[in-house]
């Protein structure tokens, strides 16, 4: 596999030097064999909670998306409804975004999005309880609405254009003009590259309009997975992934893990690296499957009750 974005290579490095983390590489056959025994299917895209006209408007929509898109954890969880179904997380976050759009809050105009207030972002995310670091999410849409205008005329999809509709040239203009995209660390020494919320705005504008028009992006195969809380989750309970005692005891105790540091670098990488070598596996066994359809797949699995059966680690972060 290509790794342009240097995702990859920099969690392969953390993989084959962690202390805290480990693969199972017998474990990633089972797994393997158990998902092809299952049927490997790829969830289709969800437009109920996603706005989606078929336009630029929509390319604004999903940055808008992908820029807020992290940390729903924190107790007590914040929750919404809409159109008669109470969401919690990323449906709640997609759903309140989707609302915002439909009673006609300016959400797309980036020049707004530069100035919008506290209040107005509160009243988007209205519902039961406060969607977690909302002061955060407020300062990251004053900056996309600041660089879109500035830079881009207020068009997401001029990013599209400039990247030359490349997957991983998209995915690189993000994290370059865009600060808080630059989901990165420090391990050992070593520069380790995750790209969560910039490599999942490319996967959801080529989903979303099923790989054609605005998401008619060439090298969708050069992306890795999401590393996020949910896939280590799954990794972890079938046994891909194993904790040392320390690090199982903080996570099943629920006690977050320091942002940045050796836990959360080693659980994160490793499950890039993980998922990479389940994608191998799969492809040897005849199912060809892209990281980010892989990643699909795990994080769909994530909703089922035997993927519950331990918590996930906490990290306060706005990276995922």
């Amino acid at each position: 596999m290509s790794d342009p974005l240097g995702v990859l290579e920099s969690c392969r490095f953390v993989a084959e030097r962690s202390e805290k983390v480990h693969i199972d590489q017998e474990a990633v056959g089972r797994f393997c064999r158990e998902l092809v025994g299952r049927g490997v299917e790829v969830p289709s895209w969800d437009f109920q909670h996603h706005f989606f006209d078929g336009t630029e408007r929509t390319v604004n929509w999903l940055l808008v998306l992908d820029g807020l898109n992290f940390c729903f954890w924190p107790e007590p969880r914040w929750e919404i409804e809409y159109e008669g179904e109470r969401l919690r997380g990323y449906f709640a976050l997609a759903a309140s975004l989707k609302r915002a759009v439909e009673e006609g809050f300016p959400l797309l105009d980036a020049e707004h999005l530069r100035n919008i207030s506290l209040s107005e972002l509160a009243h988007i995310f209205q519902g039961r309880g406060e969607i977690p670091l909302l002061e955060e999410r407020l300062r990251i849409l004053r900056e996309l609405g600041e660089v879109l205008s500035e830079k881009y005329g207020g068009r997401a999809c001029s990013l599209v254009e400039k990247a030359g509709k490349r997957a991983a040239d998209l995915a690189r203009g993000l994290v370059e003009d865009f600060p808080s995209f630059r989901d990165e660390a420090l391990y050992r020494g070593h520069g380790v590259r995750f790209y969560k919320r910039a490599q999942i705005f490319v996967a959801d504008l080529y989903w979303s309009f099923g790989g054609k028009g605005w998401g008619d992006l060439a090298g969708m195969e050069e992306l890795t997975v999401f590393a996020d809380y949910k896939l280590p989750q799954v990794l972890r309970e079938a046994g891909v992934l194993k904790y040392g005692l320390e690090l199982a005891e903080k996570v099943d105790g629920r006690v977050p893990l320091t942002a940045g540091g050796q836990e959360e670098v080693e659980i994160r990488a490793n499950t890039v690296w993980a998922a990479e070598l389940i994608r191998r596996s799969l492809a040897e066994m005849g199912v060809s499957l892209r990281a980010f359809e892989l990643d699909c797949i795990l994080w769909s699995m994530s909703k089922g009750e035997g993927f519950r059966a331990r918590p996930h680690h906490r990290v306060l972060t706005t990276f995922y």
